[in-house]
């Protein structure tokens, strides 16, 4: 497990930052802001405000565990990982195998077009 999120980890994507398009490894931000919807049922995208889940704002290039006004689990802040494309992608898909023990509930995003277009839409609102 520890390799796992190790390799993940160990991949960074240079800036992560959207191209004009809204397109970022391929995901559609237009398609990903609808699929937004379902995380907005535990997520804000305000940086003043957690629900069940801390506030998403800003999480491409943060920390796990870095909002400082949300408890997270012992795991997530162990967990030594930078959301990037790649951590979000292996995250979203299946949040249990990257981070055992972490409080989120939800199943995963098994399709990788999905996972792409949200990670498209969350790089965009990551942006100042």
């Amino acid at each position: 497990m520890k390799r796992l999120i190790a390799a993940v980890c160990g991949v960074v994507l240079a800036a992560a930052a959207p191209v004009a398009s809204g397109q970022v490894s391929g995901g559609d931000a237009k398609r990903g802001e609808t699929l937004y919807a379902a995380c907005a049922a535990c997520h804000t995208l305000d940086p003043g405000q957690n629900q069940l889940g801390p506030h998403l704002k800003g999480i491409v290039g943060r920390k796990a565990a870095a909002v400082d006004d949300y408890t997270y689990s012992g795991p997530m802040k162990r967990a030594e990982i930078t959301w990037t494309a790649e951590t979000l992608d292996a995250f979203l898909a299946d949040p249990q195998a990257v981070v055992a023990g972490t409080k989120m509930p939800f199943a995963g995003m098994p399709e990788a077009k999905d996972r792409a277009d949200l990670i498209a839409y969350l790089a965009l609102t990551s942006q100042p």
